[in-house]
């Protein structure tokens, strides 16, 4: 990787996913659980996502990180 991830909340995270054709399936106390076809995963609530739980989120719902990079911001 040639730039760093940037440092983002799961509230964030969560609307990106959305953005990427995610629905949001519940909500238990901090986390949300986000679906898209067979791919089912949960995206933690906090105010900032360490860099690794970021990137294995990213790797369950099969974006790149440069791709994560780009659309982001």
């Amino acid at each position: 990787m040639s730039h760093k991830l940037p440092v983002i909340s799961g509230e964030e995270l969560v609307k990106y996913l959305a953005k990427q054709g995610f629905e949001i399936r519940r909500q238990t106390s901090s986390h949300i659980v986000v679906q898209k076809e067979w791919r089912v995963f949960s995206v933690p609530l906090h105010r900032e996502l360490k860099r690794g739980t970021l990137i294995g989120i990213l790797k369950q719902a099969g974006i790149e990180a440069e791709d994560f990079k780009k659309g982001f911001r």
